[in-house]
């Protein structure tokens, strides 16, 4: 019987869609799902849940809990991760507060940033863990990453274990037809194509039966702009760069050193961006759940309905040889982009079937643009090579050159502040010399 893995399963709504898609695909019947996680608690709310949908799709899938990640693995064909290293306490709590002592802001924190930083060093020895189980007993199995930092995380599985690796993330698929929807255009017959780096990805076309719609998207984002429109940063980008970013606006403010700046705090209202944002998604998260639970996991008459989530049309296509084209994140090895550095971890169009995952060749993104990424780029290369090497002089670093974090600190502030967060970290990070 063939295996999909799920580490992480106790995310049982993000569950519920990838798994709860893929028990709608008929190529899929004959698999175990093998769900594990560190709660036993969420563990078996997923597994009672996932058997509900199961019984009311008519589903044949074996779902199968455990509670040893390597039996879990043992045979898998593909494993999906989505996991969250320290959660939302202490993990997200330590990124946020640590940081704003200093004066430095964040919205999101799980991309780079300082938070994002310190999360992707404090999941990127979990994810080595992974590899080194699943290159005993899982060797020929594809890695889905759905886990935030997407281009470190990747980074790491592609450049340093011997495990095939794709991230994924949502925001590629509902770029453009929510774009055009917040403008009032319409989103039948579209055609576009996009590329650069995950969150950093950059709307390069954009058709409707064969005509450029950027002359009109530009023009409505202007007077959007006017009325304290909700996506004011990636209008401003837009703007001043001359293309959409896939990634929200709460997101893109952090990752550039134009927006949440103290010294001009009327910034924040003119661009609407939300502080904090992150940690207070997650607090009205944590009460929503104890509200949805038994909606979600005691409902006997729960179905599903596939999502736009990219995991089964991915397994399905390798299963069945119908090639599915998706924006994957996978190394620049070959110069997908030419423009960006071939260590790097790029988002661009790819294609799945039987033998595998293929990228397609980018070639050259705007200058502007290239340069734009490249600058999240260095902070994402420099995380890495702190969690590859332990030396403390890497974080520094990544701090330093990240964007938003230069632009409001010192470089003795920086590196006091990463004191701190290692410090506060304790356990949860390795130690660096």
């Amino acid at each position: 019987m063939s295996k999909i893995t799920f580490l992480g399963a106790g995310s049982t709504v993000f569950a519920k869609n990838v798994l709860g898609d893929c028990m709608t695909v008929d190529a899929l019947q004959d698999f175990e799902f093998a769900l594990f996680d560190i709660d036993d608690e969420r563990l078996k709310d997923s597994e009672l849940m996932l058997n509900n949908i199961k019984k009311n799709l008519g589903s044949t899938v074996k779902i199968v809990s455990y509670t040893d990640r390597k039996e879990a693995l043992r045979g898998a064909k593909y494993v999906i991760n989505a996991i969250q290293v320290a959660g939302y306490d202490p993990g997200t709590i330590v990124d946020f507060e640590i940081p704003k002592k200093y004066g430095l802001r964040q919205t999101i924190a799980d991309t780079i940033g300082i938070g994002g930083i310190f999360r992707s060093l404090r999941t990127i020895p979990v994810l080595l863990d992974f590899a080194k189980d699943m290159e005993e007993v899982c060797p020929d199995a594809w890695f889905l990453n759905y886990t935030n930092p997407m281009a470190t995380l990747t980074g790491i599985m592609t450049r340093f274990t011997n495990i095939k690796t794709v991230g994924l993330c949502h925001s590629v698929q509902v770029c453009a037809p929510e774009l055009l929807e917040s403008l009032d255009m319409p989103t039948d017959n579209i055609q576009y194509h996009i590329a650069g780096i995950n969150h950093v990805a950059w709307l390069l076309e954009i058709t409707r039966n064969g005509e450029d719609l950027y002359p009109e998207i530009k023009k409505r984002a202007k007077e959007k702009q006017k009325t304290n429109h909700d996506d004011m940063v990636r209008f401003e980008i837009m703007d001043k760069f001359g293309y959409y970013l896939t990634e929200s606006s709460e997101h893109n403010a952090e990752y550039h050193p134009y927006f949440i700046k103290s010294q001009y705090p009327e910034l924040i209202e003119r661009f609407n961006i939300p502080l904090d944002e992150y940690p207070r998604r997650c607090v009205n998260q944590i009460e929503d759940w104890k509200k949805m639970r038994d909606d979600i996991v005691h409902n006997q008459e729960l179905t599903h309905t596939r999502t736009h989530e990219y995991g089964s049309y991915i397994i399905e296509a390798m299963e069945t040889n119908t090639p599915f084209k998706f924006g994957g994140n996978v190394l620049n090895s070959g110069q997908v982009i030419e423009n960006l550095p071939s260590n790097a971890v790029v988002e661009v169009p790819c294609i799945a079937d039987a033998t595998g995952i293929v990228p397609t060749h980018v070639g050259r993104l705007p200058e502007q643009l290239a340069a734009l990424d490249r600058t999240n780029i260095n902070t994402q290369l420099l995380t890495i090579e702190a969690a590859i090497t332990g030396k403390k002089e890497h974080i520094y670093h990544a701090a330093m050159l990240d964007p938003h974090t230069s632009a409001e600190l010192s470089m003795d502030d920086i590196i006091s502040l990463c004191d701190d967060l290692i410090e506060a970290h304790g356990d949860w990070l390795p130690e660096f010399k």
